[in-house]
């Protein structure tokens, strides 16, 4: 029996909004950073990227989560206002889950002693703000005086303890304790506050709102000194902000799609030194998250992309790192290159990874639209999308050449490209079948049952079309017309997917019924059966470039490798490869498989035969 290991994965990168700040936190210890996509926890480091930890357990999707001082636990909180407290080491192993609020949370932060946290959000007509013991999670303090949505809380990091709210009615209140209570408000933003952070020794703090302000506070008593000067200053929101080590600097970042180094002097107000630009300047480019940690200046944008400056040469240009946001739905290898691999997201973006290396470029597309179907053949990407087209674009190094596309007529459901003879392109629709050569639709055909998935064979004489009702249907393809050869019965459900082997003796079918299945070419039999090791619906499969082993990956999370000539049952389970179900997977060669899904992450498992 083989072994199977996860060697990389390629991370998402943290879920976005428009018009919202992001929170990533570090540990300055072991220069990791924390964010959130969805329902998962990113743990990445930041001197080797390829390092990735993802926490899933979370139940709906995660806003904030922040190392604790000492290093040792992990507070994560979600939209339904729940925390959870987890150990960093051996298995991120469950301290205590509380409700906290009864809305969405945007904000925690720990007390310095790791002893108490506070969290801010919506509190749904309760309480916006809760300060509570990590252990027992019984309430320490009162917070009144706020009215909508608290986005940001921060806790002073020395004695005498502080709590700072800022929020959606432009206030920002001001707490002594513990037990916490109200002392005072400050009225001077005149829009959102967004984010408040006190320096790390505690003798300050700043508060950054949508009225492109940022204001500097005295620690103790909670009086205003200064503010960062309008003069250089940003030209939108600023969404969010970080105090250098040292707590003479800030880093900002704003919807102007810049981010900017502030110098705060002893008298509390900042001037502008350094400005940090970066992309094409589209909507994409706005800066919604930051972070200063250590010799690392990290920033968002809204498009996911994380840039790493360093601190002490910033001159240098940044490190980038990026990633998906959304369902990564397939994956494509090319013979040519066996260490490249493209991944396409539901959401239109086309990511260029190298093995060992991780990122290595978006394939800008011209025309940035939702992509249903998606294949290539050697240097061409055909795709189709929620709009009845089908396109076709050469690949450069890291651009899509010129798209052409042919309309054909209602939506694709699936896509399929004969390798040897690669301007056949067999087309699937809700009602039949569309053959196209080139650009040119050669023919249109009504098959007279619902087609749910189809294949072409490499030489572009045969083709296999699924039906709603399980039944294969063979067809011979000469010209512009489809012969029906034969119809094979065995699937129990809606064909979900079909492929052809390399050496095109055999091609395998999979359902929505979890069953999948080799049959031989030629005779028209079954060659494996008893694959019905999932629990739920089969996503995708991928043959090995040898032929002799078969990879399913399904809706219950789990990735299956089945080999030729021995029973389904001596199969191999990678379970729980991708978090809300496995939408795509491919061999980069004999023992190498690459997994896809719903987290936003790749994959890349190795097969050890015994």
């Amino acid at each position: 029996m083989a072994q199977v290991q996860l060697t990389e994965t390629y991370a998402c990168v943290p879920s976005t909004e428009r018009g919202r700040g992001i929170l990533i936190s570090g540990d300055p210890k072991s220069n990791n950073i924390l964010y959130c996509n969805g329902r998962s926890v990113i743990i990445r480091n930041l001197d080797n990227p390829q390092n990735v930890e993802v926490y899933g357990e979370h139940a709906y999707p995660v806003t904030v989560a922040r190392y604790s001082p000492n290093g040792e636990w992990i507070a994560s909180a979600d939209v339904s206002g729940t925390v959870r407290i987890w150990g960093t080491h051996n298995g991120f192993v469950l301290k205590n889950e509380f409700k906290v609020l009864s809305g969405r949370i945007d904000d925690l932060q720990w007390s310095p002693d790791s002893l108490r946290i506070v969290a801010s959000g919506d509190g749904k007509g309760k309480s916006l703000v809760r300060a509570f013991m990590w252990d027992s999670g019984s309430t320490v303090g009162e917070f009144d005086g706020h009215s909508r949505r608290v986005l940001s809380c921060a806790f002073k990091p020395s004695r005498p303890y502080r709590i700072i709210t800022c929020g959606e009615d432009f206030l920002v209140n001001f707490y002594e304790g513990p037990p916490f209570k109200f002392k005072q408000s400050q009225r001077e933003h005149t829009n959102f506050v967004n984010c408040v952070r006190f320096s790390p020794d505690g003798s300050k703090f700043i508060t950054v709102g949508s009225d492109k302000k940022g204001i500097i506070y005295e620690g103790k008593t909670g009086e205003k000194i200064g503010e960062l000067s309008a003069q250089d200053g940003h030209q939108g929101s600023i969404y969010a902000v970080s105090w250098s080590p040292d707590g003479k600097q800030v880093l900002t970042v704003s919807a102007d799609k810049t981010a900017k180094i502030w110098e705060i002097s002893q008298d509390g107000n900042g001037k502008a030194i350094r400005t940090l630009s970066s992309g094409s300047g589209g909507v994409e480019d706005m800066l919604v998250g930051c972070l200063w940690q250590n010799d690392h200046l990290i920033t968002v944008s809204l498009g996911g992309i994380i840039n790493v400056y360093s601190a002490s040469d910033l001159e240098k240009a940044p490190r980038t790192i990026s990633g998906h946001i959304k369902n990564v739905s397939a994956l494509i290898m090319f013979q040519s290159d066996q260490n490249m691999v493209l991944s396409c997201s539901y959401d239109g973006v086309v990511v260029k990874w190298v093995r060992g290396v991780g990122y290595s470029g978006n394939i800008n597309m011209k025309d940035h639209a939702p992509i249903k179907c998606f294949t290539a053949v050697e240097g061409e990407i055909i795709l189709s999308g929620f709009d009845n087209k089908v396109w076709r674009a050469p690949i450069q190094a890291d651009e899509c050449g010129p798209a052409e596309h042919v309309d054909v007529g209602s939506q694709p459901k699936d896509l399929s490209v004969a390798i040897n003879a690669p301007e056949v392109v067999l087309v699937a629709t809700d009602s039949g079948a569309l053959l196209i050569n080139g650009m040119k639709v050669l023919s249109s055909i009504n098959l007279g049952f619902t087609v749910t998935a189809s294949a072409i064979s490499p030489d572009g004489t045969e083709a296999v079309l699924g039906g709603q009702d399980g039944k294969l249907h063979i067809y011979s393809v000469s010209g512009d017309t489809l012969t029906e050869e034969s119809v094979l019965e065995k699937h129990r459900g809606a064909i979900t997917v079909i492929r052809y082997s390399p050496d095109v003796s055999m091609f395998a079918s999979a359902d929505a019924n979890r069953e999948a299945v080799v049959w031989d070419r030629s005779t028209k039999e079954v060659k494996l059966n008893n694959m019905v090791y999932h629990t739920a619906r089969i996503n995708c499969l991928a043959w090995s470039p040898d032929s002799t082993m078969v990879a399913t990956g399904s809706l219950d999370t789990s990735v299956i490798i089945y080999e030729l000539g021995k029973p389904a049952s001596s199969r191999m389970t990678l379970k729980a490869a991708h978090l809300g179900g496995v939408y795509g997977v491919a061999f980069s060669d004999e023992c190498s498989v690459l997994s896809s899904g719903e987290d936003g992450c790749v994959r890349l498992w190795t097969i050890t035969p015994q």
